[in-house]
Formats: C-alpha cells, structure tokens, sequence
C-alpha cells in the first residue's frame, strides 16, 4: 500500500498536506525582476562581503553576491541592485542581485605572462599615478607601466609627485611633459590646493608603489579618515603594505578617491599597441599611413611617426615619449 493510500483511509485531517515530491515541483524559466531593489555603489570588497553605499545620510549596507551572479565579480565602482535587508543596521544583510555594466574597467595581470586580467576599479573617470620623488626613489618604469593601464582603461591620467620636500620634481616633469599629462607635485603639510582642483568631481583611483605616501594623501584630503601609514624599509628600498584592498571615499568638496593597496609590479599582457596609440588623437591619425601590422616602435623602418617627426608634424620629443612608454609593455 502506497503513502498516499494509507493517508487515504486515515482520519487525519493534515494528512493530504504533506511535501510534494522532487519531481512535482513546477518549473520555470522566468527569471526574477526585482523590481523592488534598491540601487547602490559598492565602497569596498573584503573576504566576500560587499559594502555598499545607498544614501549619503544613511549607513554602508553589507552585502554578499547572489549565486545567480555565477562567476561575475563584483568590485569597487560598480553600480549595483541589492534586495534583503538594505537599512545598514547592525547585523542585518542584503544580497547583490545585479550589477550595471561598466563605465570603465581598470585592468591589471600578475605579471606579463599571465592570460588572466583582474579587474581593479569599476566606473572611475581618472587614474592618479603616486609616485615618490625620494625614500623610494621614483620608478619611471612603473609609472609608464600605470601610464599604459589608464589609457587602456579610457581613463584621464594625472601624475602626484610626493615629497617634493626631498628631491626637485622639475626632471621628472619634464619627463612627461610632452605626453601632456598634468603633474602635481606636493610635499608634506604644504598646500593641497593644486591637488584638491585635479580631483574634483572625479572618481578617482589612487595607484601606486607601495611606501610612495597614497594613504598620506588620503589622511590629507579627507580629514578624520584615518588611513594607516606605512613606512618605507632603509635596507630594500620597499614600502609596506598599508592598504589590503581598495576602498572609496567621497572628498569633502566633490568627487571621489579610490585608494588602492600598494603594487610592485603592473602586468599588461591584455594591452596591445593600437589601443594605445588610441588614446591620443594626434597619433592616431598620423599612423592611419603606417603599413599594415606596424607596432609603431624604433625598428618598424616605415612607421608613419618617424615620416611625421621627418617632415616636422610631430615633435620628437613626444614621439620619444611615446615609444618610452611603449616599451613598457612590448
């Protein structure tokens, strides 16, 4: 006699209300529409729990991604929907149930080898290069390397000389000056004027080599923030790391910056030269004449810059600059 029998002929009244089984349950491919969701920007990522800004006057919500997501990371910038519990308060937790696509991306790889790109910052407009002019001393290398991940990236570059208290920052300026990329340079308790202009009403990331003063900055422009402070170590030369993920913070006249922990090494192998070049106008038309597959390096015998700097339409010294900064990556 069969479950269903035997409840049959029993007089209880609860007897018909019992689970129905695996294979009863009605299916269907709608998927949820979430309607009531609230819309948020994640503020910072750490071991799985997401914190994510609703309101200016209202707590940071702690959220975990959806398993709908799948494989689809989630990081700071992205513009997302949570549902559950969105208050804030103490204890309660909502879930990601959909993330905006992305403004921009900024991408980085372990090392130049690496196939796998790990997305850093999502939805920035403007990537803020840290570099210390002393204690460590500035690696042009790696600001190139940074240098090539903006403008890959589409977003607006700007280069914060620190400690300008230690070292004159006019070689380096000159460096980059025919890229036409804004330099600020700043020193410790100075005046922060220059600095607060190039960040306002921009998100912001901060990157740099670890011990160049990112969190100094950060402590500066926000007051009452509190990031911890690093030191640089006088045998290696290496800074440590303060900052053990990104994290943004609103400026107090406008915009956002995204701290991000210290790197000591920039992997590019998902840039290529034509996404480059891209990023400036003036080059990118120049080698609109090159022959096909040119890298628009010093050994392509006829690559279009060297005609242009030839015939006097391109200046040199920004051509070396170029091919600098190429080399970054190649």
């Amino acid at each position: 006699m069969s479950r269903r029998q035997r409840d049959a002929i029993t007089d209880d009244p609860h007897s018909g209300f019992d689970r129905p089984s695996r294979r009863s349950r009605p299916r269907t491919k709608e998927r949820p529409t979430y309607n009531e969701a609230v819309e948020a920007m994640v503020v910072t990522v750490d071991r799985g729990r997401y914190r994510c800004l609703v309101a200016d006057d209202l707590p940071l919500v702690t959220a975990t991604k959806a398993r709908a997501l799948g494989r689809k990371g989630v990081i700071v910038g992205d513009r997302v929907r949570l549902v559950g519990d969105a208050s804030g308060a103490e204890g309660t937790l909502a879930r990601i149930v959909e993330v905006d696509e992305r403004d921009t991306v900024l991408r980085r790889t372990a090392d130049d080898d690496d196939p796998f790109e790990r997305p850093i910052v999502a939805n920035a407009d403007q990537l803020a290069i840290v570099a210390a002019l002393a204690d460590p001393p500035p690696r042009v290398g790696m600001i190139d390397r940074i240098l090539v991940a903006a403008y890959d990236a589409g977003l607006e570059p700007l280069l914060v000389l620190t400690k300008s208290d230690l070292a004159d920052p006019d070689g380096l300026m000159a460096t980059y000056r025919p890229l036409g990329l804004r330099v600020v340079a700043v020193e410790p308790g100075a005046d922060l004027s220059e600095l607060r202009d190039a960040l306002a009403g921009h998100r912001s990331v901060l990157v740099g080599h670890s011990g160049v003063g990112k969190s100094t900055l950060v402590n500066a422009l926000i007051p009452g923030v509190d990031r911890e402070v690093g030191e640089v170590n006088e045998v290696t030369g290496r800074g440590r790391h303060t900052s053990t993920s990104a994290i943004a913070l609103r400026l107090p006249g406008g915009g956002w910056v995204i701290d991000t922990p210290g790197v000591r090494s920039f992997g590019l192998s998902h840039v290529t030269p034509d996404s480059i070049v891209a990023a400036f106008p003036d080059l990118s038309e120049i080698v609109e004449d090159c022959p096909r597959g040119c890298r628009h390096d010093s050994s392509e015998p006829e690559c279009a810059l060297d005609v242009a700097v030839a015939d006097g339409r391109l200046a040199p010294e920004r051509l070396e600059s170029f091919r600098r900064m190429e080399k970054a990556f190649t």
